[in-house]
């Protein structure tokens, strides 16, 4: 028998068994699941300052776009920029040129906070207290301020008893300076995203350091909540590993879900919008409501576990 007789054809491709194929299925399953997803908000508000003091991380990103994601499910939430660059004011579609009322004014001239917030195009429930290029000043005209380090948190607290917000997110600048401190005084949480390549722990130490400095000397209230990996690239084997050893470090805190490297999220903010709005049924809009709802989640069960005891 001729030996080409014998040789067996190889199996037809099949599109349904291709990496794509497989991603295109769970993405669509899991925007089944966040269609039927229902969430519950009660009184309290929860504050969470989003820091890391290495840049490049996605953490002005991470602030807008867990906003969105928390608007979309239906919380109410308020984002303070307190970043000099103001993109996160960018980013949620509020203007911020030189004249509009802005943190700055809060934090220097003692402006009500209400009289400094605008809501985003985006969604009604989405609300901004935007940064002006003014802010970059501020670090140096706090010195001399009364209260200093709690200027935020008396503004927050004022606001909080006539206003009901589920949550405020306050986007810092990457240095450890007195709008910073502000930050972690004015919040009982903090919220960390670490991005998935070299380096990744670098300066956590430093962070770390400092969240406990501020609890012993100013807010003891103040802990850490969760960290968020983003820019996850799952081809790289790099990735894998930084993820696998941030979760060995701190495995009550990490998220589940993890925020991928996606186009769609880097362009967004171009259009003065969060990927959510941009295209919200991207990956990366996808990832970032799932997280949004493990938030709320982490917090209900931490509650029920705290009245158990």
């Amino acid at each position: 028998m001729p030996d080409s007789e014998n040789k067996t054809s190889p199996a037809p491709f099949s599109f349904d068994d291709s990496p794509i194929a497989r991603e295109l299925a769970d993405l669509t399953s899991r925007r089944k699941a966040l269609a039927d997803v229902h969430v519950e908000f009660d009184d309290t508000t929860r504050v969470l300052t989003v820091s890391n003091q290495k840049g490049g991380v996605g953490k002005t990103t991470t602030t807008v776009n867990l906003a969105a994601g928390l608007a979309s499910v239906g919380a109410r939430v308020l984002v303070i920029d307190l970043d000099p660059q103001g993109n996160a004011s960018t980013a949620l579609g509020i203007p911020h040129s030189a004249d509009v009322a802005s943190i700055y004014d809060v934090l220097i001239d003692e402006e009500p906070l209400a009289d400094v917030i605008q809501t985003s195009p985006e969604s009604p429930n989405l609300l901004c207290a935007p940064s002006t290029i003014n802010l970059a000043g501020a670090e140096i005209e706090l010195v001399s301020k009364v209260a200093r380090e709690h200027r935020l948190r008396t503004a927050l607290d004022t606001y909080l008893r006539d206003n009901h917000v589920d949550f405020v997110f306050i986007d810092c600048p990457p240095s450890l300076g007195l709008l910073t401190i502000n930050a972690f005084t004015a919040a009982t949480e903090v919220l960390i995203p670490i991005q998935c390549e070299y380096y990744a722990l670098e300066g956590l130490s430093q962070l770390l350091g400092s969240v406990t400095m501020i609890q012993k000397h100013l807010n003891t209230s103040l802990h850490l909540s969760t960290i968020l990996l983003t820019m996850y690239d799952g081809r790289t084997r790099l990735a894998q590993q930084v993820a696998d050893e941030v979760r060995t470090h701190f495995p009550e805190t990490v998220l589940t879900t993890v925020i991928p490297r996606s186009v769609r999220i880097s362009e967004a903010p171009s259009f003065g919008q969060t990927v959510i709005a941009y295209d919200g049924q991207s990956v990366g809009a996808v990832a970032y409501r799932e997280a949004a709802v493990e938030i709320v989640r982490r917090g209900h069960q931490q509650k029920s576990d705290e009245g158990a005891h």
